[in-house]
């Protein structure tokens, strides 16, 4: 990432954190806080900081040696992802969408910007949208996902050097989700444990069947079509790891599917699950779901 980052954004970082002068009229666009609670925050983000006279020109100051020290690029991050953290809102949501706006407008034209990464904030290149990969990864950390963020990072990290192994880790990421459901429900785990069997079996306990009655009729026949394709991406990848992943075999050195494929079914694989752990919120939006380990693996 390139640091340091101009006065602006120091500024505009400045402004979320302490909220603003103390003599400003004008209502705080982050949260106002005084010295101490400035301090307190900055504790939080592992930074000594005492304020030493006023409360926002010591805060600047502190700001300017970070982004000016050998590690702007691990302390910076780190304290504007709390400043945007979107849980200090939660009864005022505008204002979070006013803290990324006077942020954003300042970080693009250092080539950054803040996004939200399932319930996280990040600081990210700007222009390049969070995948989907990414908000799943916040979405498990949120909710103690690991063994989905387990089967991710496998995924990602052998795409291209051991496509056939990403193809495997993706499908593993789906089961994951099934079989985390399905134990959290007390349901039993179906006689068939590949992921097709999964998928099929945690689609009527969250509402996911096709032929359910309980949609709109303008839009019923799209949303079960959507449904049915959602089945058969799941199937899809399931049998690409059959035939061409490693779970099952294959012979030493020799790469059935290449990258591209790889990715495809780690994309795929990472929608889907999103869409079930998505659908878990909304259904249980008070229930978490915790790690559930393959019995098997």
């Amino acid at each position: 990432m390139p640091f340091p980052l101009s006065p602006q954004s120091i500024d505009a970082i400045a402004d979320i954190i302490s909220g603003g002068g103390g003599n400003d009229t004008t209502p705080p666009i982050g949260i106002y806080r005084s010295g101490p609670k400035i301090e307190k925050f900055m504790r939080a983000c592992n930074v000594a900081f005492t304020v030493n006279g006023s409360r926002v020109p010591s805060l600047v100051q502190c700001l300017i040696n970070l982004n000016n020290g050998f590690e702007a690029d691990q302390a910076l991050p780190r304290i504007i992802e709390a400043a945007a953290d979107p849980r200090d809102f939660i009864h005022e949501p505008e204002r979070h969408i006013a803290v990324l706006d006077h942020l954003n407008r300042a970080l693009r034209f250092d080539g950054f910007e803040v996004q939200q990464q399932g319930g996280r904030m990040r600081l990210v290149e700007a222009g390049k949208n969070v995948p989907v990969l990414a908000e799943l990864a916040g979405l498990s950390e949120v909710i103690d996902f690991d063994t989905v963020s387990r089967d991710l990072d496998r995924a990602l990290a052998s795409s291209q050097t051991d496509p056939e192994d990403a193809v495997t880790a993706a499908c593993s990421t789906v089961e994951s989700v099934c079989r985390s459901i399905l134990i959290e429900l007390g349901l039993p785990l179906p006689a068939k444990k590949d992921v097709q069997g999964l998928y099929n079996a945690v689609k009527q306990p969250l509402g996911l069947s096709p032929d359910r009655s309980d949609i709109d009729p303008l839009i019923a026949n799209d949303v079960r079509q959507i449904l049915s394709g959602l089945a058969t991406v799941i199937g899809g990848v399931g049998a690409l790891r059959t035939h061409g992943g490693d779970a099952h075999g294959r012979e030493k050195g020799y790469a059935r599917i290449d990258a591209r494929i790889a990715r495809l079914s780690i994309h795929a694989a990472s929608t889907a699950a999103l869409f079930l752990i998505e659908t878990w919120q909304r259904k249980f939006p008070a229930r978490p779901l915790p790690k559930v380990d393959d019995p098997a693996g």
